[in-house]
Formats: structure tokens, sequence, C-alpha cells
């Protein structure tokens, strides 16, 4: 069976690029080719069920940063489609998007549903065939044109293949794209949590701070956000960010670091020696447990003075130089050895995939395959979480879809 394009993912990258494709070309005809029973599972599953489908920043020098990997290609497609785009190209049809404290932006029904229907309503609109349980296993440049081979032994032809599959953590999954000579980039996890198996602090689990500087001081990297900790470590966007910005490194280490975390980012070491020994000289019949202002949760206070060496019930006159110079040092360079990660199956983001200096990021095309496209997750991009890793996807489906009509 003969198509002019056939999109291999019915992710959020392929679809997207069908559906312009489609809008763009009425007359061709065109097959999105998903492996699973479902369309869009991301989607669907992102944000609690809700679909984070963008972030509201929308200066694209601005909007770069938030990816570790690929800023300069990126900065070539979001100069065409970026945050703005996106958000009046669902808002044009029917899908108006809210912005919420920390800049996600969610279909004001808090339903990824409204994004998939929209999607499905637009492939219909345009003649976009579906086929759902199509696997492709292998993929053959003809000339003109490419073969696709199905597991179960299917094949159809298309003049232009858009391979948009999603990532891979085992660098086998690429194997049938080595074949064709594409060079790949080894997967990492990218997005994870840091373990700190039987650290005394993790009974603090449920205990979250809004501003903590985590510092990997190993590979020079820091990030500042809201921390949690967890029963198995900490988590939280800082811990998050940072794992996307070390991912390699941090494999490199095979998950054996230091991390020093800040509790409070806004103070100095003098500022809090200074107000504790004011403590001592001037309250030093009240009982550090009451005497103790910093703004930080009550559990997480009392475990810091007795990581400190202080009991709660001393009196701050009983309180030497040594012990404030450590609860200085705790409150502010927490030295914790992590051992571990922790991925979230449902939000699994990797870095690696087909290398960046394959593709034209123009139009999406393999520069050493013409008619073949990539885009999302496949690549070696990655993102921080927020809606960035689906506006890439959008990005890249319209510029993908452009860039063949401009080719034709």
């Amino acid at each position: 069976m003969q198509y002019e394009l056939a999109v291999v993912g019915g992710g959020a990258a392929g679809f997207f690029a069908a559906v312009n494709a489609a809008r763009l070309h009425p007359r061709w005809r065109i097959v999105i080719l998903e492996q699973s029973k479902q369309l869009l599972a991301k989607v669907r599953i992102s944000g609690g069920g809700r679909c984070n489908v963008t972030h509201a920043c929308f200066d694209p020098a601005e909007l770069v940063k938030f990816y570790p990997r690929g800023q300069k290609e990126l900065r070539q497609l979001f100069a065409r489609f970026s945050t703005g785009d996106t958000v009046h190209w669902f808002e044009s049809r029917g899908v108006k998007l809210k912005t919420e404290a920390d800049g996600r932006m969610f279909p004001v029904s808090d339903s990824s549903q409204s994004i998939i229907d929209c999607l499905l309503q637009e492939a219909q609109t345009y003649g976009v065939e579906i086929r759902l349980q199509h696997d492709v296993q292998q993929l053959k440049p003809l000339q003109p044109g490419f073969e696709l081979v199905c597991r179960l032994g299917n094949t159809l032809r298309a003049n232009k293949v858009l391979l948009a599959t999603g990532g891979h953590p085992n660098e086998s999954g690429y194997d049938w794209l080595k074949a064709l000579g594409l060079p790949i980039v080894s997967p990492v996890p990218s997005l994870f949590t840091f373990n700190l198996p039987k650290h005394p602090i993790t009974a603090l689990m449920g205990v979250s701070v809004p501003t903590a500087r985590v510092r990997l001081p190993d590979f020079k990297k820091e990030q500042t956000g809201p921390l949690l900790i967890t029963h198995w470590g900490i988590s939280g966007p800082a811990v998050l960010k940072l794992s996307a910005l070390a991912a390699r490194e941090l494999h490199a280490k095979q998950y054996r670091f230091r991390v020093l975390v800040s509790w409070l980012p806004g103070e100095d070491g003098d500022s809090l020696r200074a107000l504790f020994e004011d403590y001592r000289a001037y309250a030093g019949a009240a009982k550090v447990v009451n005497r103790f202002e910093v703004d930080l949760p009550a559990r997480l206070r009392l475990f810091l003075l007795q990581q400190a060496g202080i009991d709660e019930n001393q009196r701050w006159s009983e309180v030497n130089n040594k012990h404030i110079n450590r609860l200085v040092e705790l409150l502010l360079n927490h030295e914790l050895q992590a051992s571990g990660k922790t991925t979230f199956k449902e939000e699994f983001v990797t870095s690696g995939g087909v290398a960046r200096e394959a593709i034209d990021f123009t139009s999406m095309q393999c520069r050493q395959i013409p008619g073949l496209y990539l885009a999302g997750e496949l690549l070696d991009i990655d993102a921080l979480t927020g809606g960035f890793n689906f506006q890439a996807a959008w990005s890249a489906g319209w510029v993908m879809a452009h860039g063949m009509a401009e080719n034709t």
C-alpha cells in the first residue's frame, strides 16, 4: 500500500506532524503507525491526566534554557513555532489553555482528553489514517521512497517517513536506526530523584521546603527550587532539574555522588552564626527548641539540631561554638551521600538517542537519507519538567510539516 507520508509513532510529535502535514497537503495519503493499542499515551497521563501542554515562557531565547541538551538546535525550531504558537493552535480549535502559578499550562478543562479529542478531530477532518498495533521493525530505503516492515510481516510503502517512536532506555532499542547508518548517543535516564539509603533524613518523608539550593560539588552544577524529602531520599523540582542537567555525569559515577543542600539559600554563615550567638548571649535561659527561629518546617528544624549534636531541651547558654558551627554548616551545606536513583515510569525521559548533527533542524529531515524525518524524544534532546518536552514535540512536528511543504 502506497502513502505519501508514513508517521511511525502516535505520540505528540508524530501526531502533530501528521495533522499539520495533512492540512497543508489535503491530497496526500498519510498514515500514523502506532505499535500499541493506544494513541497519545504520554499526552493522556501527563500532569496527572490533565496534560501539561506547554510552559508560559514566550521568549525563545529564554525557553531554550530549559533544555539541558539541544539548545542551539531548538532555537531554530522555537524561532518558527514557539509557546505562543502552540497556545494559538489549540485555542483556535476550541481548546483554551490556562497558566498555573509555576508557569505550567493546561487545558481549562483540566483533562488531557480535550487535547486528545482535538488532535483526533484534526486527523479525521484531514483524512489521516490511523493504524494501531503496527510495530515497525525495519525501514528499507528504496529509490525512491521507503518500505516499512511491521512485526506481523505486513509491509507498506511511503514516499516520506517520519520516525517519532519516543526514547528508549537501552541502546539496543536504536539498533534498527544504526542499521540505517544513523549515529546514536547512548541513552541514560534524565529525570530522577536521588536515593539516600539508610540515611536518617528519610524519617522526615513528606516534609517539603519551598526554596532550597541543591548542589553537586563534583560536577559544579546546582539548582534552586522546591525540595521534597521522601522515604527513599530527596525529590522535588530542584532535584529533578539537577538530575537532568547532570544526567551523563551521574550515570558515569553509577549514581554514587555527593549532594550539598542549603536549606536557607538566602542566608549566609556569618549572619546565622551571629544570630545564634545573640541567642546565647541574650536568651541563654531559653530552650533551644523554643528559640530556633529559622524559616523551616518544625520536623526539619529538630532533625538539624539533633544532627548538630544539640538536644532540643538544652538551653542556649549550654550550646558551645562547635555546636553552632556545625548547625550553620548543616543549614547551608548539608552534605548527603547519594547512592542510586528512582525514575518515574510514566514520565520516563532519556538523554540520548539519534545524534542532533544527523538532523537538519530547518525541516527535521535526516541529512544523509532524504525523505526521512525524525522528531520527539527519539532525538538526543531532553527537557526539564513543566511542559517543555511537549513544546519541543509540537515545534518539531509543525516545522517538519512545513519543511515538507517547502521541499515539495
